[in-house]
């Protein structure tokens, strides 16, 4: 296969900075490298392909004799077979190596220096249920879980009375084996000690060596007015707590907020529909409409009002923030046509169509007029 040009290969511009070209060859080699495409020959091609752009590329001596003389002022000078001085710091390219890790095979990156670090507790989650009125004016809900807590007997450590941990003869302690992969040297967490860098030879009869017991526990969740379904607060400290004494990780509160039978809420407006007479449509009337939080406000329907027109009372929505300010609330009046008339309102209907009149060939209404009702 014939080479292609090094710029190209990369995808940047020939007065690219070094900083693009960093930035170009990580990508290519995160996308190709070969533990993330066993057995992809055509894989493994294009990664050696851009690191041998990037071994020249990045070396200004080699850039500039490149660029003079193309692939012949490069060679014998390491840019088709040698790729070594690519990789004498490979944290340069991609940064610390937990973060090299993560990248090729999703690790975590808690772990702090050493296997025998000591690493947070795992972070909980718990969904609770909250009424629509709850989540608008906030409450305060007890909640129940169980959560891994140090084991009272070993107090955390996983090691019978009077005895300790050995150093894991296989990693030394550091919790990661080394192992050779094309041109890097991949750690990967140790198979002897699980990447804890210690071996427990006696473990505690009551944990059974985790060092930890599941405990059902109850706390105080506060709602805070104006929350929203899906959101959540975090409660520090209250997840796992972490092996070797490490601190608890979080509880993630999520909550799910019920449905109301009468209302809906847009952001910080709350919606209902409210029903009227055609006469208090037409003449005008004052009702009496209950709130969300349980009070009755007056509410004056102007005369000649359609059916579907809203109507906005301010401050009774939803809490925006501290000192009691609040969104509106918007009631749509839906207009009632009885379904049945007795004698007298039949003839009271009839007087009225004669004396104001009825158009027995009606237009049609414009679309832009609806849109504004």
């Amino acid at each position: 296969m014939a080479k292609r040009d090094y710029y190209e290969v990369l995808g940047v511009q020939k007065g690219a900075t070094k900083d693009d070209i960093k930035k170009a060859y990580r990508k290519l080699a995160i996308q190709y490298h070969p533990d993330k495409n066993q057995g992809n020959k055509e894989a493994e091609e294009k990664f050696k392909e851009a690191t041998e752009a990037y071994e020249i590329l990045s070396d200004d001596q080699k850039k500039a004799a490149y660029d003079q003389f193309g692939f012949a002022g490069v060679e014998g000078m390491g840019g088709q077979q040698d790729f070594s001085s690519a990789f004498r710091d490979f944290g340069d390219i991609f940064g610390d190596f937990s973060s090299i890790f993560d990248t090729f095979f999703g690790g975590s990156g808690r772990r702090s220096s050493g296997g025998s670090g000591v690493r947070s507790g795992a972070n909980l989650r718990y969904d609770v249920d909250i009424s629509f009125k709850d989540a608008v004016f906030g409450t305060k809900v007890e909640i129940q879980y169980s959560r891994n807590e140090a084991c009272p007997v070993c107090k955390g450590t996983g090691a019978s009375s009077g005895t300790g941990k050995k150093v894991c003869s296989t990693c030394g302690g550091s919790g990661q084996v080394r192992h050779s992969q094309g041109f890097f040297s991949v750690a990967s967490s140790c198979p002897s000690c699980g990447g804890e860098g210690y071996i427990i030879e006696h473990p505690c009869k009551e944990c059974g060596g985790s060092g930890a017991q599941k405990k059902r526990q109850k706390i105080m969740v506060t709602v805070p007015p104006g929350v929203e379904n899906g959101k959540r607060v975090v409660i520090p400290r209250q997840g796992d707590t972490g092996p070797n004494g490490g601190s608890p990780g979080d509880l993630y509160v999520f909550f799910r907020v019920k449905a109301h039978e009468y209302f809906e809420r847009q952001d910080t407006d709350l919606y209902c529909a409210v029903p009227i007479s055609i006469s208090q449509a037409a003449l005008g009337a004052d009702i009496h409409v209950m709130t969300l939080d349980g009070k009755t406000i007056k509410v004056k329907v102007p005369p000649g009002s359609q059916n579907g027109k809203m109507l906005r009372i301010r401050d009774e929505g939803v809490p925006t923030g501290p000192g009691g300010r609040r969104g509106n609330l918007y009631i749509k009046l839906m207009v009632q046509i009885p379904a049945k008339l007795s004698k007298r309102g039949k003839e009271l209907m009839e007087e009225l169509a004669r004396v104001e009149g009825e158009d027995d060939a009606p237009k049609p209404i414009p679309l832009a007029e609806l849109s504004e009702q």
